[in-house]
């Protein structure tokens, strides 16, 4: 039976410019199955040093931090755990008594996906966007040793930090650019957002790449998932990133690890 809340009830919490189900949906199903006192609910805000503060104050165990507060909440934090100091982008906060400690397990998922995919270092590739999470592909990338990196991204000046940071190149467009490996980590594809329908990079690319890599999660097949697929390329989905980076923040907000049955379950529940 679902556990019903009561005044010892740990809760936890994501912060999102726009709340998805997912995160709701997996972290539930494991505090049931595991019969955890805990409960998490998806949120969004207009005063983001406020809500932070209301983390801390009243003792909300762990929050998860998506666009567009992945950077934001650094000042608002009081340590940083080396996954996210490195690229200086976060999307978990753990509260301990009053000290919020944030981390990266953004990184920690597309260096998982990496090896899981087996990409090859002297793969070259480009990779769309520049925002906290584009951080934490492209330093993934960066540590796992690929150095034939291009950052895509209209943000001159971000762009060209995230690329000098790295060891890449900056391009505003694609251009003539044809890479082995795409990576989309901009909003173009995501559910409800203006580029819903839109493919994050042109077909004559895609058709050119070995891999294709959208970053968004919801929907789970977007426009640029689809058109790889139907190409026959390497299709690497954002549900594989959401699912791999809330199992780490599961694991950092209960201190319990489930089984990859587990796991495997509560993806297959949180997609429903």
């Amino acid at each position: 039976m679902p556990l019903i809340p009561n005044k010892d009830t740990v809760l936890c919490m994501s912060l999102a410019g726009r709340p998805g189900t997912f995160g709701v949906r997996f972290h539930n199903h494991l505090y049931e199955q595991l019969g955890l006192n805990y409960y998490y609910k998806a949120m969004t805000t207009r005063d983001l040093p406020a809500a932070v503060g209301g983390i801390r104050a009243l003792g909300i165990r762990g929050c998860g931090v998506s666009m567009p507060f992945k950077e934001a909440c650094i000042p608002l934090v009081d340590e940083l755990d080396p996954s996210a100091a490195a690229i200086q982008s976060i999307n978990t906060v753990v509260n301990t008594d009053g000290h919020l400690k944030a981390y990266n397990t953004d990184y920690l998922a597309i260096r998982q996906l990496i090896e899981q995919h087996q990409l090859a270092p002297d793969t070259s590739f480009a990779l769309r966007g520049s925002g906290g999470m584009a951080k934490a592909v492209a330093s993934a990338f960066r540590d796992a040793g690929f150095k034939r990196g291009t950052i895509v991204a209209r943000n001159a000046e971000a762009g060209r930090s995230l690329a000098l940071a790295c060891g890449y190149e900056w391009q505003a467009e694609l251009g003539v650019l044809r890479p082995q490996l795409l990576v989309n980590v901009t909003p173009i594809g995501m559910s409800g957002g203006a580029e819903a329908d839109e493919l994050s990079f042109e077909v004559d690319a895609i058709e050119a790449a070995q891999t294709v890599f959208d970053v968004v999660a919801l929907p789970p097949q977007t426009p640029l998932v689809l058109k790889g697929q139907a190409l026959g390329k390497q299709v690497i989905t954002g549900l594989e990133v959401i699912a791999l980076q809330a199992l780490e923040q599961f694991v950092l907000y209960t201190g319990v690890r489930p089984s990859a049955e587990q796991v495997s379950k509560a993806v297959e529940y949180a997609r429903g």
